[in-house]
């Protein structure tokens, strides 16, 4: 077999606890929360000090953060990753079919096979560690042939963010994270806050502060590796636009729109500069767009298009002109189009 256990047989109050441990896994499920600068050590003892809440937890040696995870799944799915380490407590019987894991509780390992209940009654007893791995090995071979399921398509949940939030942007960075900006928060209030998905290890982490809480704004990024957010409305209507670094973790102010404007859009063009169009505001839907330029960081007004829309779509086409689609306008809905 290609994978291994380790077993530790921890003796509190007369009871033994039998640990497992898979290494360069984690599991995909339902956080129970995420601890940071911690030893796998100390988030043993978490996971062990929950009371039976949590049963399962990742550990990530890279940056000693640690995932630990509800007891309450009965299948749980694991993916591969580096410098990780994936941790079990006191499970009667698990074992592994392609990416999944499947642990049975002791109440129903009876029920399931034997073996999984002589398993059972081995890890709570006092004997060596030796007999415990070996008797763990062997249920697991066993009950696999009997109940493995292979592991189908679907959705899996990963970490929440830190903050409830809608209307917020998110971005795919250089390196693979994703940066969620501002939004609105659940109780209403404007959200000026920002956080970065680390997709290896599912684990969100607050960043800077904006200089300006916002919804219904646009997330555009740049050749450099910026992140340009423009417009928007926090109860007055926006033309600020500000920078994200994604090396440092800040937000700078760049210059300002010469139109305030949400539920506009911004595209980015063959020349690195950023198209926004229409949009809504105080006066309406207007039809202005303007230009970004990057490399000096202003904006200049062009040419305003044919129809005031709002809600509209803007592609980029292979000629690199730019299709502007639907939208709504002082009329009602709209099916007319334009290029840029």
């Amino acid at each position: 077999m290609f994978w291994m256990f380790f077993v530790l047989l921890i003796f509190s109050t007369g009871d033994c606890i039998l640990i497992g441990k898979r290494d360069n896994n984690i599991l995909i499920g339902n956080i129970y929360k995420s601890l940071w600068n911690i030893t796998q050590s100390q988030c043993i003892c978490e996971m062990m000090n929950s009371n039976g809440i949590i049963s399962t937890l990742n550990y990530f040696s890279i940056n000693q953060t640690c995932q630990l995870f509800y007891t309450n799944d009965s299948s749980i799915l694991i993916a591969f990753n580096l410098n990780s380490s994936l941790i079990f407590m006191n499970q009667s019987a698990i074992y592994m079919s392609l990416n999944q894991i499947t642990s049975t509780s002791p109440s129903s390992s009876s029920s399931t096979s034997s073996s999984s209940s002589t398993s059972s009654s081995s890890s709570t007893s006092s004997s060596s560690s030796t007999s415990s791995s070996s008797t763990t090995s062997s249920s697991s071979s066993t009950s696999s042939s009997s109940t493995t399921t292979a592991a189908a398509p679907g959705w899996t949940t990963t970490g929440n963010m830190s903050f409830a939030r809608e209307w917020h942007t998110a971005s795919v960075l250089a390196n693979g994270s994703v940066l969620v900006a501002s939004g609105i928060g659940s109780a209403g209030g404007y959200l000026n806050s920002a956080e970065v998905y680390n997709s290896s290890t599912g684990i969100w982490a607050i960043t800077g502060n904006m200089n300006f809480a916002r919804q219904y704004h646009t997330a555009s990024i740049l050749a450099n590796g910026y992140v340009l957010v423009t417009g928007g409305s926090n109860g007055t209507d926006l033309n600020s636009a500000e920078l994200y670094n994604p090396s440092t973790g800040t937000w700078t102010t760049t210059g300002s729109m010469n139109v305030a404007r949400f539920y506009h859009t911004a595209s980015i063009l063959t020349n690195g500069s950023v198209l926004v169009t229409g949009g809504s505001g105080s006066a309406g839907s207007p039809n202005s767009a303007e230009l970004y330029n990057p490399s000096i960081g202003t904006w200049t007004t062009i040419a305003n298009m044919s129809i005031a829309r709002s809600f509209h779509t803007a592609s980029i086409l292979a000629n690199g002109k730019v299709l502007v689609a639907g939208g709504a306008g002082s009329g009602g809905f709209l099916n007319s189009a334009e290029l840029y």
